[in-house]
């Protein structure tokens, strides 16, 4: 009775739990029951209250889970960003900016530098992540690069092509600019030396292509403006800079020498001053040495082959019936066939040194047989030359060479010089560019050239026999380091001398 005696306090409980049911939001079957029961009188529904209040908290609980948000909080490199609905906006996002960096930037390969992306799972009544705000603030800390290959010469960026492939082609264009073109698997040149009747062919085999300079790839990340053009990369490596370059000629130059003292190749100053003729400068004159000066340098070695003839000997039989200077020919000579192999090394093209490194018979000349009377003529030679240094090593041989023609062939060795065959000695002194020369008269058409002596050892008029000591090796007239230079003259007819030796 108690309770019941307490009206106004269960009044207070039932207004309360009015208005908790109200704010419940039941549904319609409970909110059938709740009315009628909320019909009935206060007092006599008393003892029920605890129950109503019960099923109106149930009701509550569902209502607010029902107005629950879940949502993702977006981390960038460990640091709050903001909030998302689902983690695959955030993803839509990043495919988005790759597709996009990708089209804008066609043919490299991009690299979309997103950071460390993490998420973290909330949920909130009535909450509201704001995406828009979250994906724009995220959009501005995506970062792109490009993935490309830089080529380095001696420790030196020169450029930077967009992949390996790319680099490596880039490469060997460059090489290939400079190496014999290859036809059939074989490499055709021209060599060096000079066929008279234009006749004889050369074949060259390369040996070797390769960078003077340390060249190496690496990947590298850069931006897209940083990737080069191919094409403008390869001019760049293969011209270079051009510095213009004059020079005075001074006393005890030659052309040689300078090309050495300025570390390029003598043909680089006869492309330049065409004007220079059989090696002729004088003090005073002003040389244009300007050349490309290219990124790398690719040396090649070649072993060029040349097939040269052998002029044939001439046996002479005296023949005491025969009046003194009377000619008979028993036999016609023939000539024979040998090849000479020449290895070139060259460096962008130009020839930068020869020496012939081998030499065999093919076919054997048939020497001549002459009979003549039987008056005998001191100093007649044999028209058989041997070489005229022992040890012998060809530096540089006969035939036209940037524009000029080299009138003999140059040779190192034992540094005595001897008589290539019998003869008179017609002259001895010096000539312009030859320096210290001797000239032997064979009396049989033929006369040799010997220049660039240092000692001359015999006097005009003497006569010589073959293999007799005339002088000593030298560097005088126009030579760059000491060497002999030979020449053969037939009836006054410039010649190979190695169609005789």
């Amino acid at each position: 009775m108690a309770f019941f005696n307490e009206k106004g306090r269960v009044r207070e409980v039932w207004n309360s739990f009015r208005q908790t049911f109200r704010n419940a939001n039941p549904t319609d079957a409970q909110a059938g029951s709740m009315k009628r029961m909320l019909g009935k009188k206060p007092l006599i529904l008393a003892a029920g209250a605890v129950a109503l209040l019960t099923i109106a908290g149930f009701s509550g609980s569902h209502y607010v889970k029902a107005h629950t948000v879940d949502f993702v909080e977006v981390y960038h490199n460990g640091k709050l960003i903001g909030e998302v609905k689902t983690e695959d906006q955030v993803k839509d996002l990043i495919s988005s900016k790759e597709k996009q960096m990708q089209e804008k930037n066609a043919g490299l390969h991009m690299v979309l530098d997103t950071g460390t992306i993490t998420y973290s799972s909330k949920s909130a009544y009535n909450a509201e992540p704001d995406a828009t705000a979250t994906l724009t603030k995220l959009d501005g800390l995506l970062k792109s690069h490009a993935e490309g290959v830089e080529l380095v010469v001696d420790g030196k960026r020169v450029g930077v092509v967009k992949d390996k492939a790319t680099a490596t082609a880039l490469l060997k264009r460059v090489e290939n600019k400079y190496a014999p073109k290859v036809k059939a698997g074989k490499a055709e040149v021209t060599a060096l030396s000079y066929s008279a009747d234009g006749s004889l062919k050369s074949k060259s085999a390369l040996k070797s292509v390769k960078f003077v300079e340390k060249v190496a790839t690496n990947s590298t990340d850069v931006q897209p403006t940083d990737i080069a053009d191919p094409e403008q990369l390869y001019l760049q490596l293969i011209k270079g800079t051009v510095k213009p370059t004059k020079y005075t000629v001074k006393e005890g130059d030659c052309v040689g020498c300078i090309a050495h003292d300025f570390d390029i190749s003598p043909q680089v100053i006869y492309e330049r001053n065409k004007w220079i003729k059989d090696d002729m400068i004088k003090v005073g004159d002003v040389l244009d040495l300007t050349v490309l000066q290219p990124q790398v340098t690719v040396e090649t070695v070649e072993n060029v082959t040349e097939t040269e003839s052998i002029e044939p000997a001439t046996v002479i039989q005296k023949n005491s019936n025969l009046k003194a200077g009377q000619t008979k020919v028993i036999r016609e000579g023939k000539s024979g066939k040998k090849q000479l192999v020449y290895r070139l090394v060259k460096q962008n093209g130009y020839l930068m040194s020869e020496e012939l490194i081998s030499e065999v018979v093919l076919e054997p000349s048939v020497p001549a047989i002459v009979m003549k009377g039987t008056k005998v003529v001191l100093g007649e030679g044999s028209g058989r030359f041997s070489w005229p240094v022992t040890g012998h090593r060809l530096t540089s041989s006969f035939g036209q060479r940037w524009g000029t023609l080299h009138r003999g062939v140059d040779m190192v060795g034992n540094h005595n010089i001897m008589a290539a065959d019998n003869g008179t000695v017609s002259f001895t002194g010096t000539r312009p560019g030859l320096g210290n020369c001797i000239i032997i008269n064979h009396h049989n058409g033929y006369e040799t050239v010997y220049g660039h002596l240092s000692k001359i050892s015999v006097k005009k008029g003497q006569t010589v026999e073959k293999g007799d000591r005339i002088g000593i090796m030298g560097n005088t007239g126009h030579s760059f380091g000491t060497h002999l230079h030979f020449e053969v003259h037939k009836n006054g007819a410039l010649q190979n001398p190695l169609k005789y030796l």
